[in-house]
Formats: structure tokens, C-alpha cells, sequence
């Protein structure tokens, strides 16, 4: 019994650990809501569906299994190599019989080596197309939904579904799942080895085998805690940085650098404590599987080394030196795969986590979809008709009410009333990026609903108060619906609406850079650059919503200057504040509450003296209060001056 005492030293040593680690399992408690347990699609619907991603790429994927194959092969022959090896230095051996077997072995490892090189090779190509299919599905998929449905959507979570999600998913393509696969055969492969070359060895090692797996399922469960911990706390910091980056200059207005520095030191502390709480479940986990494999290799030359050195035999069988030595290394190539089976199950359920938002956005429905029999429009008229047209954002409560009004081919109606009426919302229902609920809506006497979405806006021009320019150049901005475009008519189109007023200024012209959204240029000239993309394409019908907010004078007067001349390109709808702009409009449409009060030319409504006249002539009073509020001031100023 003496014999066997370090054997029992060794599983009071691993019993004691797992008893602990039992206990941790049994006290701690996962909260399912606050740990993100919960999920509405299964594992199996998410394979099915990353799967259908993979199909066209099977011939690639055999080819990869094959490749495995080899890989695998040299796992479980190269031990009985070198064990051949132990054995033929042991006795007399003519030397080119161990230059043979060297050979043998050196030319296996080469071809192992080759083979898992062109192994990733081809899985990093054939996931990074499966992966760039996705996005663009997933991309698209996006840009399909209506302007309602975006709203609802914060443009931050968008972001991170098509890009770290994805990525997230790629990871299994172009790793795990192979990986995974090519494991478990390993582990199989070199069990069966073993049991061949020495069954009595190979239950030895099996001792150890259910302690693996309750380590396994312990460590699965605390590092899935620690993983959602360290994610939850870098999707926190990444919003608080999105909005204050954003945000920035009012905290330096406001001098609140030191405490926004703070909320920040916070957040970022929150995150490293979960990183360090990471790596301790890793730091755990990894040396405990260690222990496994060092205390089973140390059983292995106690009771292979007895059993050599005495000439006995171990439960029946009689052990050699190339015995041992070709168990060692099927031991130790056996608790590799053991111990990464457990972190990549982790990351393969990350990666079904992110497939499944990503599959959750791409199962959103576009609200706004075109009909079976929709037509293309070649040509349009610009005609426009509302009849009866009733529409809400959120149900019943009505942003318009039985608005009826009709333009005719190229003239201007502009649209007027106090914040709220509905005016960026007629817009809005034309262009079809919402559907109304009742009452309909005719482009030259066709049903909007009609048409087919791509045919209706292409023959839209839309300008409005808060112009978008896209990281670029001037050129790259003003061709955005196609491309070709010489460079001779893109300076006519700016020529047409005073843009080049300050293109020629530039050093680089048409190649000036544009910063995120603009942000280098002024308002007027981002409005006068919106008018040059849109009249480039000619559209027939033009809609400008407030395009004079917030410009200064000077850039006014360019800008009105431009928009007359644009009245002779086509029909056009104009929402403004500012009634002076607006006082040669054919048709003028006010409303009040989502309904239209009145309509008719700037004099006839002057003339009515309805809800049209208050508006002129409260504006009209304000105007002359500004002006006479400088007056006193500019008659001061010489008197303060002179002696």
C-alpha cells in the first residue's frame, strides 16, 4: 500500500481543489436578466443560418477538412515515432534505420506544417468573404428601412451590429468552428491511440479526465460572468465617449472638464476591474488544467518507471522506455485541445450572441415597401395633389388632418405655420420616407404608392436646413447619385446657385477636403453646396425645408438669389420661417395644428387678414423693433467718441 501512497497524496491534492471550486459554483448565483441569459433565438437557428452564409463555400471547407486530416494524423503518429525512436537507441540499431526514422519524422512535420499554413490560409480568405456578405446584406438591409424605423434605431447600436458584431461572427468562421472540430478529433484520435498501444496507461490517464470536465463546466460559468462584465462595461464607456466627444465644446463652456474627467475615471475603472476579474478566472483556470496534465504525466514515470526499472508489468502488460516516452506526448497533446475546447465554446457562444442581434436587425421589416405592380417613372411632370391625407407618428395622435392642396407643374408652393403643424411633414410623406395612414397622395395624377421608392426620389431634389456633407472632397459631395460627372458641369451647377463664390477661393477647388459633416466649411456654404448636388442631377421637383435658417445676410441674398433661378428647373416645394422669402410663391399653404387653414398668393392673404397676416405682420414688427434697436446704439457711438 506504501507504493501507491504518492498516488493518494496526488488525488487528496485534486479532491480538495475540486471540492473548493464545487462550493464557488454552488454559492454564486447568476441574476439571468442582468447577465443576458436570456435569448429569443436558439443556438440551432443561428448555425442554420450562418450556415446558409457558408454554402457556396464548401468545396473550401472539404478542402480545409481534408488539410485537418493530415494535421491530425501527425498528432497521432509522431508520439510512435519518437517512442520507435526510445526504442531503437535502447539496443543495437544499424544508423540508417535512425536516420530513416528521423527522416520519417522530420518529413511529417513538415507536411503538418504546410498543411495547417494553407489550413488558415484558406479558412481567413473564406471567412472574410462569408463575413463581408453578411455586412453587406446587413448594410443593405439598413439602408431599406424607413426614416420612422431608423429613428428608433440609435445609430451607435447600427454601427456596432455591422462592424464588431460581424467581426465577432467572423472569428468562428475563420477559427472556432474548425478549431472546435479539429479537437475533438484529436482527442479522440489520441484516445484511441492510447488504448491501443497500452489500455492499462490509458484508464490511468482517464482517472483524470472527469476532473478536466468539472473544471471545464466551473470555468465556463465564471468566465461567461466575467466576459458580460468586461462587455457590458466597454459598451458603457464607448456611449459615454460617443456623446461626449460629441458634446465636448459645451463641457468647455460650461468649465466642466474635471467632472465629466471623472464620470470618465469611473467608467474606466469599472472596465478594468472586470478585465482583472477576467484574467484571474483565466489565471485559475488555465494552471489548474496544468496541474491536471503535470500530476498525470508524474503518475505516468512513477508507475511507468517502477514498472520499467523492476522489469514488472503494470496490471498484466509490460511496459518499455518507448512506451513511456510515446505516452507522454499523447498526454500532453491530449490536455491541449482539452483546455482550449473550453475557451473556444466561449467565444462560440459570443459569436452566436452576435449573430443573433445582427439576424435580429436584419429580421425587421421595412415599413415602406414597393407594391407587386409599382412602376418606374421615366419623366415627371411635377404635379402634386393631397387628398384628404391624414397622418401620425405614434397612433392617433394626428400630425396632419385631412390635408387636401394641389400644385401645378413647375410652380412654387411654400408651406408656413408655427412649429408643429406639419409643414416637414408634408415633405417628408411626398418623398415617401413615411406611410401615410389615410387618404392619398398623386405624383401627375399616379398614386405615390404607386411607384416604385427608388423611381419616386430620383426624381426628387431635397435641400434642407441642416445640410449633411460626407467626409470627402467638394466634388465627391456634390456627385453622390452618380459618377462621371465632368468636372466642367459640376462647376456649372455651382456657377448656377453662387457656390463658386467661394470654391474659387480655395486652394484646391473642387478637391478641397471636406471634414467630418462639413465641419470646416460655414453654413451658407453648405447649404449653397446641398443646392449645387441637387440641381447637378435636374431634378423636377425641388424641396427646400428652411434652407435660410441660421444664414447670414450675405449668404442669404446668395442663396434666394439661387433659389429663383432654381424655379426654372421644375416644381418647387419651400417650408420657411422666414415669410419674406417665400413672398413670390404661386401658392402659399398655411397651417395650424396638421390642418390648412388657408392658401392663395402672398397678397391674397394679406388681404384676408387670417392666421397669414398675423404671421407677416408680427415678423414684419420684429424686423423694425431689431432695426430701431440698433439705431440708438449707432447714434451713440459718434457722441461717445468726440471730444
Amino acid at each position: 500500500m506504501r507504493e501507491y501512497l504518492p498516488l493518494l497524496m496526488v488525488g487528496a491534492v485534486i479532491g480538495t481543489i475540486a471540492a473548493v471550486l464545487i462550493f464557488a459554483y454552488a454559492t454564486v448565483k447568476d441574476k439571468k436578466e442582468t447577465m443576458g441569459f436570456e435569448r429569443n433565438m436558439g443556438d440551432k437557428e443561428i448555425l442554420k443560418r450562418l450556415l446558409a452564409y457558408a454554402g457556396p463555400y464548401r468545396k473550401q471547407f472539404l478542402l480545409v477538412g481534408l488539410l485537418i486530416l493530415f494535421s491530425i494524423a501527425y498528432d497521432i503518429i509522431s508520439p510512435q515515432i519518437i517512442g520507435y525512436i526510445e526504442e531503437l537507441v535502447v539496443g543495437d540499431f544499424p544508423l540508417k534505420t535512425l536516420f530513416i526514422s528521423v527522416g520519417v519524422y522530420g518529413a511529417l512535420l513538415l507536411f503538418s506544417m504546410g498543411s495547417s499554413y494553407l489550413q488558415a490560409i484558406i479558412l481567413q480568405k473564406t471567412g472574410q468573404r462569408i463575413i463581408s456578405n453578411l455586412r453587406e446584406d446587413l448594410f443593405t438591409h439598413v439602408e431599406s428601412l424607413a426614416h420612422g424605423q431608423l429613428h428608433e434605431i440609435p445609430v451607435g447600436k447600427l454601427v456596432t451590429r455591422v462592424t464588431n458584431d460581424t467581426n465577432a461572427i467572423s472569428m468562428m468562421f475563420t477559427n472556432l468552428l474548425v478549431n472546435l472540430v479539429k479537437n475533438c478529433f484529436i482527442i479522440v484520435g489520441i484516445l484511441t491511440a492510447m488504448i491501443c498501444l497500452n489500455y492499462e496507461l490509458t484508464l490511468m490517464v482517464l482517472c483524470f479526465v472527469p476532473f478536466i470536465v468539472l473544471f471545464t463546466v466551473i470555468f465556463r460559468k465564471f468566465s461567461r460572468r466575467a466576459y458580460r462584465k468586461v462587455k457590458d462595461r466597454t459598451t458603457d464607456i464607448n456611449t459615454y465617449l460617443s456623446e461626449n466627444l460629441s458634446g465636448i465644446k459645451i463641457t468647455q463652456v460650461f468649465n466642466r472638464e474635471d467632472a465629466k474627467m471623472q464620470d470618465f475615471m469611473r467608467r474606466s475603472n469599472a472596465l478594468g476591474k472586470a478585465k482583472r476579474e477576467e484574467i484571474l478566472v483565466f489565471g485559475i483556470f488555465r494552471p489548474l488544467v496544468y496541474m491536471l496534465y503535470i500530476s498525470s504525466v508524474l503518475c505516468l514515470f512513477y508507475l511507468g518507471g517502477r514498472g520499467y526499472i523492476r522489469e514488472t508489468s503494470f496490471l498484466g502488460q509490460t511496459l518499455t522506455g518507448g512506451t513511456i516516452v510515446t505516452f507522454y506526448m499523447y498526454i500532453s497533446k491530449f490536455y491541449n485541445p482539452i483546455q482550449s475546447l473550453a475557451e473556444q465554446f466561449n467565444w462560440l457562444q459570443s459569436a452566436f450572441a452576435s449573430a443573433e442581434k445582427v439576424f435580429s436587425l436584419m429580421d425587421i421589416e421595412p415599413s415602406l415597401t414597393d407594391a407587386e405592380d409599382a412602376i418606374e417613372l421615366d419623366e415627371v411632370k411635377g404635379e402634386i395633389e393631397f387628398r384628404d391625407v391624414w397622418f401620425a407618428y405614434v397612433p392617433n395622435e394626428w400630425v396632419l388632418q385631412g390635408v387636401s392642396f394641389h400644385v401645378n407643374p413647375e410652380e412654387t408652393a411654400a408651406f408656413v405655420g408655427s412649429t408643429g403643424s406639419g409643414k416637414t411633414t408634408i415633405l417628408s410623406l411626398i418623398c415617401r420616407n413615411y406611410e401615410f395612414q389615410k387618404g392619398e397622395i398623386r405624383i401627375d395624377g399616379i398614386d405615390i404608392r404607386k411607384i416604385k421608392i427608388s423611381s419616386l426620389r430620383r426624381h426628387f431634389g431635397q435641400m434642407l436646413q441642416d445640410v449633411f456633407l460626407f467626409s470627402g472632397t467638394i466634388r465627391s459631395n456634390i456627385i453622390l447619385r452618380e459618377e462621371g460627372i465632368a468636372d466642367e458641369k459640376i462647376m456649372e451647377a455651382c456657377r448656377y446657385v453662387n457656390a463658386d463664390h467661394f470654391i474659387d477661393r480655395l486652394d484646391n477647388g473642387l478637391d478641397e477636403v471636406v471634414r467630418e459633416r462639413g465641419n470646416n466649411f460655414s453654413a451658407g456654404q453648405r447649404q449653397l453646396l446641398s443646392f449645387a448636388r441637387t440641381i447637378i442631377h435636374r431634378p423636377s421637383v425641388m424641396i427646400l425645408d428652411e434652407a435660410t435658417a441660421n444664414i447670414d445676410t450675405e449668404t442669404e441674398l446668395l442663396i434666394q438669389d439661387s433659389m429663383e433661378k432654381m424655379k426654372n428647373i421644375g416644381t418647387m416645394l419651400v417650408v420657411a420661417h422666414r415669410l419674406s422669402t417665400i413672398q413670390h410663391a404661386d401658392n402659399i399653404i398655411v397651417l395650424s395644428h396638421g390642418r390648412i387653414v388657408e392658401q392663395g398668393s402672398h397678397q391674397e392673404l394679406l388681404g384676408a387678414h387670417g392666421k397669414y397676416y398675423q404671421l407677416y405682420t408680427l415678423q414684419h414688427h420684429r424686423e423694425q423693433m431689431r432695426v430701431s434697436s440698433r439705431q440708438p446704439r449707432e447714434a451713440l457711438t459718434p457722441a461717445i467718441e468726440s471730444p
